[in-house]
């Protein structure tokens, strides 16, 4: 089976409040075909700065029973030198849920290009945050005659 663009995130949260909010998102991602998780891993970092890193089934209850739900593989794309690295970016007293998935929805588009004969040039992702801005600013009114 091939692969369609794979992408990772870390989504970090301030406090270690995470609980597994998240999770019925991902799970109608995963649901509706549009992305495959290949991978899942939970980092802490402690007041004293020390990291701990695991299988979401060591975050804890709460976090582990919001994912059972989520459909994913643990193929080992997520190594320790990874989780090493994320936690040492983490504030004190924070977490983060590391997570590399398949754009699922991207395959079939991919796979008409190649059969077309196509070849993609290039494919870049734009942060939300530059999208949000050019968006903002096409919606501000135009001053005639300024």
């Amino acid at each position: 089976m091939g692969f369609g663009p794979v992408e990772y995130g870390v989504v970090a949260f301030p406090g270690n409040r995470f609980k597994g909010e998240i999770a019925p998102a991902l799970r109608d991602l995963v649901e509706s075909g549009t992305i495959r998780i290949l991978d899942l891993a939970f980092v802490l970092k402690d007041r004293e700065g020390r990291v701990v890193a695991g299988e979401l089934e060591d975050a804890g209850s709460e976090v582990f029973q919001a994912f059972e739900t989520v459909n994913y593989k643990r193929d080992g794309l997520i190594n320790d030198n990874d989780m090493t690295e994320i936690g040492a970016t983490l504030d004190p007293e924070s977490s983060a849920l590391v997570i590399v998935w398949e754009d699922v929805w991207a395959t079939k588009l991919s796979n008409a290009v190649k059969d077309a004969g196509g070849i993609v040039v290039t494919l870049q992702r734009i942060p939300r945050e530059i999208v949000q801005a050019a968006v903002d600013y096409a919606d501000e009114p135009v001053a005639v005659g300024a």
